[in-house]
């Protein structure tokens, strides 16, 4: 059985949607801490495409009260719901034109048009029904209710164990930290999932890589499966525990 394991994130870009569909399971780690990292904090927001390039939609977090770590799963959103008006708006605006707007519009007026309070409602809901609409139907399970411990690549491990993986299907960051000889001996294949981003008709001039799914969907809708799953993604094993010296 093929398992993917991803942090849940804020209208997700492609190549998250593209491992999903590679995999027999898909676990949403979801019981960690909120990453920090400017450069791969996805999980409050993401990029769409407008006239001159992109721009980022960012959902405000509640931090009045909050002291140390965060789990994803615990993370509120601020009670100032501004943040919903000004996404919708900018969504509308810059995808007026794109020919499957009218199709999801009354989605995103719904979920934009709701008081959300946790972040993980609001992740869950929208990447569900992106999942849909691209055919999706490998099923979902959340880290936190498998109860298994464990940090970083032992936690990764221990859940591809919990769920009788054969194959764990790693973003291309894993080879920075995981232990390929771990997995070996654990008898799980070990493959990373590197994702060429295709590249298709956007709404305006030129083409901008790395928007939410979002802008996929709504330029070529029900041909966005093939479109998504048409780059030649490559799932590259892991290198050799013990690799014989030449």
């Amino acid at each position: 059985m093929k398992v993917s394991i991803m942090q849940p994130a804020y209208l997700p870009w492609l190549g998250y949607f593209d491992r999903i569909a590679k995999s027999d399971l898909h676990i949403v780690l979801d019981h960690v801490n909120l990453d920090a990292n400017s450069k791969t904090k996805f999980a409050n927001r993401n990029k769409v495409r407008i006239s001159d390039g992109w721009n980022w939609l960012t959902v405000p977090l509640q931090s009045k009260g909050r002291h140390g770590a965060l789990f994803l799963n615990e993370a509120e959103i601020s009670p100032d719901g501004a943040w919903r008006q000004k996404h919708l708006g900018s969504i509308r605006t810059n995808y007026a034109r794109a020919r499957h707007f009218a199709g999801h519009r009354a989605f995103l007026e719904e979920i934009y048009g709701r008081d959300w309070r946790r972040l993980a409602d609001l992740t869950t809901a929208t990447t569900d029904y992106l999942r849909q609409a691209f055919g999706l139907d490998c099923p979902t399970r959340f880290s936190s209710e498998l109860g298994v411990a464990g940090e970083k690549d032992a936690l990764i491990l221990n859940l591809c164990r919990a769920v009788g993986a054969t194959t764990y299907i790693s973003g291309p960051f894993g080879r920075d930290y995981l232990s390929a000889a771990a997995f070996a001996d654990a008898g799980i294949e070990l493959v990373f999932h590197d994702y060429p981003h295709p590249e298709y008709a956007q709404a305006f001039p030129g083409f901008e890589p790395y928007m939410s799914a979002w802008d996929l969907l709504l330029n070529h809708g029900p041909a966005s499966r093939e479109i998504l799953t048409s780059a030649a993604a490559s799932l590259a094993p892991a290198a050799p525990a013990n690799p014989i010296p030449a």
